[in-house]
């Protein structure tokens, strides 16, 4: 990965005083377009690349980009493989127990089911997700339905197409875009709201919460974050 450094105009920290780390590793999966995903250049790109960039920016931080697989994301930080995760995780109650969050930087949106048969009911189907995420969770907890897990986003669509799976359940900026492009996809049967938005995900107690917390706060009270999140989600996204 190439390395980013970026000096602009200081951020006013809450904690009153510039964070003093050489290189802050920004750590992220790389396979779920539009919040993150690899370019035709082989670099970190999408929505989350964009943010976590003018993040640092703000801060005045020195940043790196580094990819993870989704499964082992949480552990690889909690070693210190990296020192953030900015990767479309949902703040959950769960999770928290584990790491902490910033404020979240994406509000909280319903998950959705995408397939290829409009009148699927939920009973008796078979739904594909990503392992580890909240609508793995999610169907886990439902009677009469198959859950299916897969390693990447990419799998649980595939499974869709290829008749293993009925539906796949996932965030709804991630599915949308996929049904647009593709006619044979659409989305199907009732919205579900979980989570409590996308956050940062860091170790218990670094400093670097309340860092990149300011500088959140700072792009949503100028407007930039909800132009970032209608260029990369459009504009019947969810803003602040």
């Amino acid at each position: 990965m190439k390395k980013i450094i970026l000096t602009t105009t200081a951020l006013a920290l809450t904690t009153g005083m510039a964070f003093a780390q050489d290189v802050v590793r920004m750590g992220t999966e790389g396979a779920y377009p539009p919040y993150n995903f690899i370019n035709d250049d082989g670099e970190v790109d999408g929505l989350e690349r964009a943010l976590g960039d003018e993040l640092c920016a703000r801060a005045e931080l020195t940043c790196e980009w580094v990819t993870n697989e989704w499964d082992s994301i949480i552990p690889n930080l909690t070693s210190g493989n990296y020192d953030t995760i900015i990767a479309g995780m949902s703040i959950t109650d769960e999770r928290d127990e584990v790491i902490d969050f910033t404020q979240a930087y994406i509000p909280p949106t319903a998950s959705l089911f995408m397939g290829m048969d409009e009148g699927l009911e939920l009973d008796g189907a078979v739904v594909a997700a990503q392992t580890g995420t909240i609508q793995a969770g999610y169907i886990a907890e439902q009677e009469g339905v198959t859950l299916i897990e897969f390693a990447t986003p990419d799998e649980t669509v595939a499974a869709v197409r290829n008749g293993e799976a009925d539906a796949v359940f996932a965030d709804n900026d991630f599915l949308t875009q996929i049904a647009e492009e593709d006619p044979d996809l659409m989305i199907i049967l009732d919205p579900v709201p979980l989570g409590g938005g996308v956050g940062m995900g860091l170790r218990e107690g670094d400093e670097l919460i309340a860092v990149f917390d300011a500088a959140i706060t700072s792009m949503k009270e100028d407007g930039t974050l909800n132009e970032l999140l209608i260029e990369w989600f459009g504009e019947d996204t969810q803003t602040w």
